[in-house]
């Protein structure tokens, strides 16, 4: 990344010794503050002395204020800038240059990207994009070396394949920080020669090895960190966030399941004191929330608003992130650290006044990068036919396996009626079809049942699914399903919503399938649009059954049953099922 005026630059340093002194003057001092620090858990009133990029003092009010320019900060709270320290931006669908200019008035001054959205669609272009970005964003972007291209390999096809050979020399690269999550879970205790070569490579590189264990615990839990990954974001109650903390990884909670926060909140509070192991992430934000909450700030917003003292709060998404990210030049409002400073009106509603960013004054704009070859036409499929959502089985009745549950997938079975050929499916049955867009497989759907996922009124298609973004369509029309599904295609990726034979809504994303070029403002309305469509074709019951367990429900790394483009997965089991048909001609 591109740090102005660095701060180990000897001037610079021989400057901000002589302003601490009281030799020379501040190029800027902030006055009137009270700082919020995060090292002692207090609150205090303190003038602020900055050199370039650099904080040169913290010091009493009034006994050093000789500035070329100055800001009066009187009544407002100076926090160090906010760390995401796990997030994808691809989830917003903008570019990040838009997402940085959303995120970095609220405060947000650092984020942590694992790209492995665009590496699972583009490859290595997808990282190249990724740390041009970096380059001259505004926003200081952290980018990881996407460790799952794809998530299950074997079990699905995504538009690459990132081997340990691919991920060692990613890993040797500037602005790398280290391996993004490890998600094959099974591979990693099973110790496949695929995983164990991934995350040998991560350990050779010394840099930072981040988890995905959704549901591990006990031995399984210890034999992943043995490993030596040593984080996790994917915390599923108050209980599991304590053992994992236990376990010695540093934790990304996040905001993104909204429902778990208030147990979180009370956990980390009955503690003795803050683990200076617990971050604070953003991980996924739809258009519409960063538009209308914003990042990893929402998530301090809602931890306090749940209970957890404010300090706490900023000690997880600063302090804590920065020692974990092993940069000790932020997190923390202190002589010698970088500038990146938050005035918030205070620490309730968290309303960011004013955001410095290596010492300068918050600016809009900035570099546009432009999209690589590779982003583009991603999604060249031809139209399909309400046939082709159709299951073909011999009747009368055909048992048939099923993915039970959403989010906490399961096996389960049903018997189902055949006419003319083909399931005529029961009312709370839905039928989930992927399609390869790749090229790498049949373009055709494969398709599979999923019970508890509600009564279909019509059809959802996105190439927004997790995380080989093949085009996903949900449904029990077939001709919904079509009409949805080409919409997406027409648009080239994205969204679209269909029911009686109309299409209702869409969201085109035609960068890799997943981002648009255009305003947030302009994604969140289309985005809100979609929403809006598909609360009238199925009814949503939180805090599983919702909008956003349709974008996840292909990520077959988790445990259970996924269904991707090769058939229904479970690679915990060593299932791969073409056809969710196991007998067919029952009477």
């Amino acid at each position: 990344m591109n740090e102005p005026n660095d701060i180990n630059d000897i001037d610079l340093r021989d400057r901000a010794v002589m302003a601490a002194g009281g030799s020379a003057p501040f190029d800027l001092l902030i006055t009137g503050a009270t700082l919020a620090d995060v090292a002692m858990g207090e609150l205090r009133p303190v003038d602020i002395g900055i050199c370039g990029s650099l904080i040169a003092s913290v010091h009493s009010p009034g006994s050093h204020d000789e500035a070329d320019a100055y800001f009066d900060a009187t009544g407002m709270v100076a926090a160090p800038g906010l760390i995401d320290s796990h997030m994808h931006v691809e989830s917003s669908m903008v570019t990040p240059e838009t997402y940085a200019v959303a995120v970095l008035p609220r405060g947000v001054t650092t984020i942590v990207w694992d790209p492995h959205e665009f590496g699972n669609v583009a490859g290595l272009a997808g990282v190249n994009y990724a740390l041009e970005c970096a380059q001259h964003s505004k926003l200081r972007i952290l980018t990881l070396a996407p460790s799952c291209v794809p998530s299950a390999p074997g079990y699905e096809s995504a538009g690459a394949n990132f081997t340990s050979e691919v991920i060692s020399e990613l890993l040797q690269r500037d602005g790398i920080e280290g391996l993004a999550e490890v998600m094959d879970m099974k591979a990693v205790t099973s110790r496949s020669p695929r995983m164990r070569g991934i995350v040998d490579a991560g350990l050779r590189s010394g840099k930072l090895i981040c988890g995905h264990a959704r549901g591990l615990t006990g031995m399984e839990l210890q034999a992943y960190a043995a490993a030596g990954v040593s984080s996790d974001h994917e915390i599923t109650s108050a209980d599991d966030l304590i053992e994992k903390i236990r376990a010695g990884l540093s934790i990304e909670l996040r905001g993104s399941h909204p429902y778990l926060l208030a147990d979180f909140a009370s956990v980390l509070q009955s503690l003795p004191q803050m683990p200076s192991t617990v971050t604070f992430c953003s991980d996924d934000v739809f258009p519409d929330d960063l538009l209308r909450t914003g990042g990893v700030d929402n998530m301090l917003r809602k931890m306090i608003g749940h209970g957890l003292n404010p300090m706490r709060g900023l000690q997880a998404t600063t302090l804590n992130s920065a020692i974990r990210l092993n940069r000790r030049d932020i997190g923390l409002i202190g002589p010698g650290k970088r500038a990146d400073i938050v005035l918030f009106d205070d620490l309730t509603s968290l309303n960011a006044q004013h955001v410095f960013r290596n010492g300068r004054s918050l600016v809009e704009g900035g570099h546009s990068s432009s999209f690589p070859e590779a982003f583009l036409r991603t999604c060249d499929l031809i139209p399909l036919d309400p046939q082709d959502f159709m299951i073909r089985a011999k009747g009368p009745k055909a048992r048939v396996a099923t993915i039970d549950r959403p989010r906490f997938t399961e096996w389960g079975e049903v018997l189902e009626t055949v006419k003319d050929s083909h399931l005529d499916l029961s009312e709370d049955t839905t039928l989930i079809a992927v399609v390869n867009r790749y090229g790498s497989q049949d373009s055709k759907p494969r398709l599979g049942l999923m019970r508890g996922w509600g009564e279909w009124r019509g059809a959802f298609a996105t190439t927004v699914s997790h995380d080989c973004h093949n085009l996903t369509v949900f449904g029990n029309n077939p001709r919904d399903m079509s009409k949805a599904a080409n919409a997406v295609i027409e648009a080239g990726g994205g969204m679209a919503v269909a029911a009686g034979g109309q299409v209702a809504a869409t969201l085109p994303l035609p960068i890799a399938g997943l981002v648009s070029a255009e305003p947030l403002e302009q994604v969140a309305g289309s985005f809100e649009m979609v929403r809006k469509a598909m609360a009238d074709v199925v009814d949503w019951q939180p805090p599983f059954l919702t909008f956003k367990a349709l974008v996840g429900a292909t990520l077959a790394c988790n445990a259970g049953p996924h269904q991707t483009d090769l058939g229904i997965a479970d690679p915990e089991a060593g299932i791969l099922m073409p056809s969710p048909v196991l007998e067919d001609g029952l009477s």
